[in-house]
């Protein structure tokens, strides 16, 4: 195992930068998820830990020791890809086998690593087979299996789930995380999916642009997003966002979306009453709104026009119009929800976010 520093990196091509003066502590044994959208820099982040792009400018340690001039291959790290990477005119055996091989491992070990890693991974009946004979997910079982003969103190996952079906990715998800908790060595994972970061990761790395917007553990990233790019990336459905302006007295402000009315007070209050021209981001999530008199309704109401019904099983996504202004509410199947109807809808006033309007920083 080992701990992994990223201080000061930076990666450009040309002008352009991809990653730009990242700062980051993975913590031995940790499970570290990097996510966010296409072009954020987080697989060029993952590469240079792996030796395989170049950094321009800081430093990158493991196990404290500055490794920017080793090569990959002597960095004590194993990837996983998102295409597998196996060999086709090799069996499962040779394929895991591989590696060792080449840093001409004793036999008997190489069996002996290989043997163990397919007990894991439940590949034990699958050791004769070629990669064409073998499932989506059986493959990316045997390219798992041969980063773990590696017995490195750093894995690197980039996107391997998603070249698989829905179910599978779900599948595999779970394997991957109980293979963490089995061998408890430090894992960094690159995905764009937030739904994989949610539930794999020990902490989580928001990137957009080359820069990191939040690391935190997942329930805070959900909870407490740094910025309106975070709470709608994080989450799904994803929260809801409504122009909202500043009304009232500097005692007894009012923030006002629409038919919307959410009184302020305290230190709520004085945060935003220093905003510039009154004006903010009011954010909540769907599964926060309720319909008025059921179970976990609050005292701020309002109503809506229904616009689309998604039925997604015990649950629905209502598509709702308030003023000129679109909202989404998750409510339970029992509630009689039809296009064209005008819903009540109620949140306690803890659940809301409030964003500056032109930072998007989160002001609460």
């Amino acid at each position: 195992m080992a701990n992994v520093s990223l201080r000061g990196v930076e990666k450009s091509y040309g002008a352009f930068k991809i990653v730009r003066q990242m700062d980051l502590e993975i913590h031995d044994g940790e499970f570290l998820v990097l996510v966010g959208p296409s072009g954020c820099g987080k697989s060029t982040t993952l590469r240079m830990i792996a030796g395989l792009e170049d950094i321009n400018e800081g430093q990158i340690l493991i196990d404290d020791q500055v490794v920017n001039g080793v090569a990959a291959k002597n960095r004590d790290i194993a990837m996983v890809f998102q295409n597998y990477a196996l060999y086709p005119h090799m069996d499962v055996f040779q394929n895991m086998a591989f590696g060792l091989e080449l840093r001409k491992f004793p036999k008997a070990e190489i069996k002996s690593r290989v043997e163990e890693a397919a007990g894991i991974l439940a590949l034990g009946d699958l050791l004769k087979r070629k990669p064409k004979e073998l499932s989506g997910g059986q493959r990316q079982r045997v390219a798992l299996g041969r980063a773990i003969v590696r017995q490195p103190k750093v894995f690197l996952f980039d996107e391997p789930l998603s070249n698989l079906d829905a179910q599978l990715r779900v599948q595999m998800r779970a394997e991957i995380s109980r293979l963490h908790a089995q061998l408890k060595t430090t894992m960094v994972y690159v995905t764009h999916d937030q739904v994989e970061a949610m539930t794999m990761g020990t902490r989580i790395v928001v990137m957009k642009g080359g820069d990191v917007q939040q690391v935190g553990a997942p329930l805070e990233l959900y909870n407490k997003p740094a910025n309106r790019f975070v709470a709608g990336f994080i989450g799904t459905p994803q929260m809801n966002f409504l122009d909202a302006t500043i009304e009232g007295n500097a005692d007894a402000p009012v923030l006002v979306a629409e038919t919307l009315r959410l009184p302020l007070q305290d230190r709520i209050a004085a945060a935003v009453n220093g905003l510039k021209e009154k004006r903010c981001t009011l954010g909540i999530r769907p599964s926060d709104l309720h319909v008025v008199g059921t179970p976990g309704a609050g005292p701020i109401t309002f109503d809506a026009v229904i616009d689309m019904v998604e039925v997604l099983g015990a649950v629905q996504v209502v598509h709702i119009r308030l003023g000129g202004q679109t909202m989404r509410a998750e409510l339970s199947i029992r509630v009689a929800c039809k296009p064209g109807d005008t819903i009540s809808l109620a949140a306690e006033p803890e659940a809301f976010h409030i964003f500056d309007a032109t930072s998007g920083v989160a002001i609460v």
